[in-house]
């Protein structure tokens, strides 16, 4: 993942590549594992993979729009206040979601195991992010990962969020 800090405005511009997974078995550590609770919604989304979301993982706050599907996306996302969040969470009804998020160092690559409560409750996929194409296609997932399904809309976190 590319990352650009842009001015004062805390804003972060980058072209996140990415693949995703499911997962078939969870791995052994995963419960040493640094993990956090995510709850985030949706403001708007538009069927040309243009989205723009309100997330709260742990304390940190932030809103961000995307655009894009598959393995790479450009991103922008900018820290808001608890209270910003707050007065836009209402305008997210109808298309939050709720996961935890274990973080587990592998061969070099941070892998991002979420696992889906509530109407999700289940579905547990696997996320890697990577530094470039290259790594992206070299990229050889552990035993516990189960089927690829980057660029699925049905995994994608806002058509979960709207179903």
């Amino acid at each position: 993942m590319y990352k650009l800090v842009a001015g004062k405005n805390r804003t972060l511009h980058y072209r996140e590549i990415e693949r995703k997974f499911l997962v078939k078995s969870l791995p052994d550590n995963l419960k040493r594992a640094q993990h956090f609770v995510i709850e985030q919604g949706y403001l708007a989304t538009e069927s040309t993979s243009r989205q723009v979301r309100l997330r709260r993982s742990g304390k940190a706050t932030s809103l961000t729009f995307k655009v894009g599907r598959g393995t790479h996306r450009e991103e922008r996302e900018v820290k808001v206040s608890p209270k910003q969040f707050a007065t836009l969470w209402p305008g997210t009804a109808g298309r939050r979601l709720t996961k935890v998020r274990y973080e587990i160092p592998w061969q070099g690559v941070l892998i991002e195991v979420d696992i889906y409560r509530g109407r999700h409750a289940g579905l547990v996929v696997a996320e890697v992010e990577f530094p470039d194409t290259a790594s992206c296609r070299r990229f050889e997932p552990p035993s516990w990962f189960g089927r690829e399904v980057t660029g699925e809309k049905r995994y994608s976190n806002v058509r979960l969020a709207l179903t």
